[in-house]
C-alpha cells in the first residue's frame, strides 16, 4: 500500500541543509527500524519548507499504531525523533502533537 504523509520544515536554509545531509545517509537503526515493520521503501519530496512522504509498505506486517508504539519505546529511535524535531514543524493542518500527517488523495489517473 502507498501512504502520503506531509509535513513541514523550519523556514531557515541552514537547518533544511542539515536535515537533507542526515537524510543521505540515516541511521542504520532507522532504516532497520522502518524494514521490521512493514516499510518497503520510502521517499521525501520537498518543495521550499513543505515535505510530502511516500511510503510504500506491506499490508501483512505493516501497522502505524504499532510502529508508533515501537518509535516511543526504541531509545535510538526515539533518539532519531526527538533530532528531527529540531527540523521539522507541523503543517498548518496537523493535529496537536502530531508530526508526519496523513494526506487525501483528490485524483487518480
Amino acid at each position: 500500500m502507498r501512504h502520503f504523509l506531509a509535513l513541514d520544515l523550519k523556514d531557515d536554509p541552514a537547518l533544511i541543509a542539515e536535515y537533507e545531509a542526515y537524510h543521505r545517509n540515516i541511521w542504520p537503526e532507522v532504516r532497520e527500524h522502518l524494514k521490521a515493520h512493514g516499510v518497503m521503501g520510502m521517499e521525501i519530496h520537498r518543495l521550499g519548507t513543505r515535505m510530502v512522504m511516500l511510503m510504500e509498505t506491506d499490508d501483512a506486517r505493516y501497522d502505524a499504531d504499532a510502529m508508533a508504539l515501537a518509535t516511543r519505546s526504541n531509545p535510538k529511535i526515539a533518539e532519531w525523533e526527538e533530532l528531527m524535531w529540531k527540523f521539522q514543524a507541523p503543517t498548518p493542518w496537523t493535529p496537536e502533537g502530531g508530526k508526519w500527517t496523513a494526506m487525501t488523495r483528490i485524483f487518480a489517473l
